[in-house]
């Protein structure tokens, strides 16, 4: 089976949906490593700093989020490897995925209808069609 998984997730329902199909996965596949990725998006990062307090309350809010996706795994005895990176949040998943062997990626939607992701991009369709493995993506 798979032998590394990796999980973008940013905290949302999307991406909790995603995780529980990660931990299906992961279950059947014996020393599976699974990687999360949370890209931290450098345009929205310039605007919250204006009204946090500080830069590490920013990043415990961001670890915040991905506390509930990080207790799926911990609750099936799953370790998980948390990667936070700053950058655009496709491009940093590709080259994530692209440069460190992984097997599959998974990766939630947002559900946009077609004019809207044709408006608004999708980062779940530009991360399928970019990386060089197997990748899901979660409805």
């Amino acid at each position: 089976m798979y032998q590394h998984i990796l999980l973008a997730a940013d905290g949302s329902e999307n991406s909790i949906r995603a995780a529980k199909e990660a931990l299906k996965i992961a279950k059947v596949s014996p020393n599976c490593k699974v990687t999360i990725i949370f890209v931290i998006d450098l345009e929205k990062v310039k605007t919250e700093v204006l009204y946090a307090s500080s830069i590490e309350s920013l990043y415990m809010a961001r670890r915040q989020k991905l506390l509930p996706i990080e207790q799926l795994f911990k609750a099936e005895h799953i370790h998980v490897h948390l990667e936070m990176i700053h950058g655009i949040p496709g491009p940093e998943i590709i080259k994530f995925a692209n440069g460190q062997n992984v097997d599959l990626v998974i990766i939630g939607s947002r559900g946009l209808n077609g004019l809207q992701e044709m408006v608004l991009g999708s980062v779940s369709h530009k991360v399928i069609k970019r990386v060089n493995c197997p990748a899901m993506i979660v409805k």
